[in-house]
């Protein structure tokens, strides 16, 4: 089907060069299993999930008659001072994958959502214990958090945040892990674990119990994926559990399978005190968020209210929609039945080595990976980011959907891919990359 310019104009879109796109555009109109189609009717394999959001595939037909029969039953109810069952049945199962003693769930709408929750969770948590004065959050350089202002505050990715001026402040940035002299590592780098000591200097700097909560994602993924040297998360838990600092893992890209197993917290072996999530807990089948807290930090807070007073004064009137409820909990399910998170694990080695294999190509600077996520980054030509952006698009028209940010393409199979899915995405960036 073709789109008239004209027909486009009135939609703003985000992220995307609008007056460029809508002189040609790339629409999708149709998705099933790994694949695409789009607008012209070819098909497009799906090399990053969505936006990370579709490990299990498109089309699921479990997950559309789930919201279906839950719309005709009951389409919506106030989450304020009611709820729905699906709101207990989803927490439920999302509490059981991730790590003890994170047992609390918080509904939101979006990655975003969930990361200004937990600032707001980390706040309260403080206030409750006596201490209001940690005011101060640390994040890092090319950390992406969302984009509401509080996540915006934690962006250490500048292009995100360079035209927001008014967001919070007492917001610090430790070191990316990047190590330009350390290209093509797979898996977890062996050195570098000595960069989680910027924690450690700004306790010394500002004071440790100055500072409320540090924000990291296990791996930096819309960045680029960064993966975390050895011993890196594990010094960070440390520095945090020695100035009473919450650690909280941005796990809306890592969680739910995408790197082998649950959450990254799993992968890694480190727990954190609160995690974010998104995207892949509906399959990307309706909006939904989450925000998920230790017993520690649920307790301190709800008991710190006086009886029958609201603990926390916080939501949305989306919050545990039933619609996105009933989408998480067909989608948990399908995770259990056909063991997805194994089948990711499975998988990887395969993934890895048809990504790496594309090192010998002269556009591409460095190769990261771990589990089912890889970045391939190209050597700028002219403006930086402006080659990733053309090569988007260059893929797409060869039949193929990635990721790019900035001159980074970041690749995310979804788990129902077979190898033969593998050959055919890495097939498509070869011939790509070869042509610039």
């Amino acid at each position: 089907m073709q789109y008239q310019t004209n027909d486009l104009e009135q939609h703003w879109m985000p992220f995307t060069s609008n007056r460029e796109f809508k002189a040609d555009p790339r629409l999708i109109v149709g998705g099933k299993g790994v694949y695409l189609t789009n607008h012209k009717g070819d098909t497009v394999i799906d090399g990053s999930s969505g936006l990370f959001c579709c490990p299990l595939g498109h089309g699921r037909k479990e997950i559309a008659e789930a919201v279906y029969h839950q719309l005709l039953e009951n389409d919506y109810a106030s989450p304020f001072m009611t709820s729905t069952p699906g709101a207990f049945e989803l927490a439920n199962l999302v509490a059981r994958i991730t790590p003890d003693p994170i047992n609390h769930v918080f509904f939101v709408n979006s990655g975003s959502e969930s990361i200004d929750t937990a600032l707001k969770m980390v706040m309260a948590y403080h206030r409750a214990r006596g201490e209001g004065h940690r005011t101060r959050f640390v994040s890092r350089e090319r950390a992406y958090h969302g984009v509401n202002i509080g996540g915006v505050s934690l962006s250490g990715m500048v292009r995100n945040r360079e035209t927001f001026t008014s967001v919070m402040p007492n917001v610090v940035a430790m070191r990316h892990t990047w190590n330009a002299d350390e290209l093509f590592v797979r898996g977890q780098p062996e050195t570098g674990a000595d960069m989680a000591d910027d924690l450690a200097r700004f306790c010394e700097t500002y004071g440790g119990s100055t500072i409320a909560a540090v924000f990291v994602e296990p791996i930096a993924g819309s960045t680029g994926v960064l993966v975390p040297p050895k011993g890196y998360l594990e010094r960070l838990r440390e520095i945090c559990d020695e100035h009473g600092i919450l650690l909280v893992f941005d796990e809306v890209i890592c969680g739910f399978g995408r790197l082998g197993a649950p959450f990254a917290s799993h992968a890694f072996g480190v727990t954190p005190d609160l995690m974010t999530m998104a995207k892949a807990l509906t399959n990307g089948a309706q909006p939904m968020g989450a925000v998920a807290v230790d017993d520690h930090v649920y307790k301190t807070i709800t008991e710190a209210a006086p009886e029958n007073a609201i603990e926390f004064f916080h939501g949305y009137t989306y919050s545990g929609h039933p619609a996105a409820c009933a989408a998480g909990i067909a989608v948990q399910k399908i995770y259990e039945e056909e063991q997805s998170f194994d089948k990711a694990a499975s998988l990887s080695d395969y993934f890895l080595d048809g990504l790496f294999s594309l090192r010998d190509l002269d556009v591409v600077k460095d190769i990261r990976g771990y589990g089912l996520m890889g970045g391939v980054e190209l050597h700028p030509k002219g403006t930086p980011g402006a080659l990733g952006t053309q090569t988007q698009k260059d893929l797409f028209w060869n039949g193929m959907h990635v990721k790019f940010t900035g001159d980074v393409g970041i690749l995310a199979p979804p788990f129902a891919s077979e190898k033969e899915h593998i050959d055919e995405m890495i097939d498509k960036l070869r011939m790509t990359f070869e042509a610039i």
